[in-house]
């Protein structure tokens, strides 16, 4: 009988062993818990999920379900917690996120700190948005937070401001990547936006997901959300916030510039050095099955802040 040949998948349409298997991450993330736990001289508690419920925004309604929130807190990046997708909810518990404050400086007429109970405060609505990861994976995720503007009016930015860089936490005590023999980006992680695009009302400062607080590997306890660009410029854990006059380098674009230039849109148009992105896999498929949308869906609202721009070179 003539043998018939499989042609092989592509690499990028696998689904990671971390998703078919999310039953056992999770019962290995908890065990991994309790083993640190029970180490000599380790007293890591395990982090505290409070309700943080808010109206749903109605705009905010895509066609898509969100996607199951196991999966959505188990198969995570967050690199100061390791490289692999159950890294971050295996490790994470050691981040301490209580007390906790944010930074604000730069180009503003009124620097300031804010402690993370006042912030929690002014998280006042729930939206869903499509969160895109530069590998062509994507989820669908009700975020609870408010517009980073309203953050921004409480320091007014001065008429230099023309960007924002936003710096995550490092304490290598309580984040295993930092430790790492070979560690992937040069530490503090940070990343920036354009004045406009921070300011724009889609841009969120969340809080939490799903009705409670974040957990610690989606970014605890507070972070940003920029849902037309790839996931790597929402930075996590945010300790300080700076306006800025000159375009910052943000940590991707500093470790390959080839590959994350410092727009990062969505832009099916452009495809990674490594990967095509002109398909997405909407997690839990097996298959990038659909088409990837300009600017991630959200072209009809943010398109307008790059008339003029040649959005292949400025990737």
């Amino acid at each position: 009988m003539p043998v018939t040949r499989i042609p092989p998948v592509p690499s990028s349409e696998i689904t990671p062993r971390d998703v078919w298997m999310n039953r056992r991450t999770l019962l290995a993330g908890a065990a991994g818990t309790i083993a640190a736990s029970s180490l000599p001289g380790t007293a890591w508690a395990a982090p505290v999920i409070e309700p943080l419920s808010a109206p749903r925004n109605p705009a905010f309604a895509p066609s898509d379900q969100p996607t199951d929130k196991k999966l959505a807190t188990t198969y995570n990046n967050y690199y100061e917690f390791g490289t692999g997708k159950a890294d971050p909810a295996r490790n994470a518990h050691t981040l301490k996120v209580r007390p906790w404050t944010v930074e604000i400086v730069g180009e503003v007429a009124k620097p300031r700190t804010v402690g993370i109970e006042d912030l929690l405060k002014m998280a006042m609505e729930e939206r869903v948005y499509r969160f895109r990861c530069v590998e062509a994976w994507s989820m669908v995720v009700p975020w609870v937070g408010f517009e980073f503007n309203k953050l921004a009016a409480l320091v007014e930015p001065t008429s230099r401001a023309k960007y924002v860089r936003f710096t995550t936490a490092a304490r290598p005590d309580e984040m295993e990547g930092l430790r790492a023999s070979r560690a992937a980006l040069d530490w503090p992680y940070t990343e920036g936006l354009r004045i406009d695009e921070a300011m724009h009302p889609l841009t969120m400062l969340t809080l939490g997901m799903y009705g409670e607080t974040l957990p610690n590997q989606n970014g605890a306890p507070v972070r940003i959300v920029v849902p037309w660009k790839y996931g790597y410029k929402s930075a996590k854990s945010l300790v300080r916030i700076e306006f800025l006059e000159k375009q910052p380098v943000s940590s991707w674009t500093k470790a390959a510039m080839h590959e994350y230039g410092f727009y990062s849109n969505v832009n099916p148009e452009v495809d990674h050095p490594r990967w095509s992105q002109s398909r997405e896999r909407l997690l839990p498929g097996l298959f990038a099955s659909r088409k990837t949308e300009m600017f991630n869906g959200y072209a009809e609202q943010v398109a307008s802040l790059y008339a003029g721009m040649d959005l292949k070179a400025n990737h």
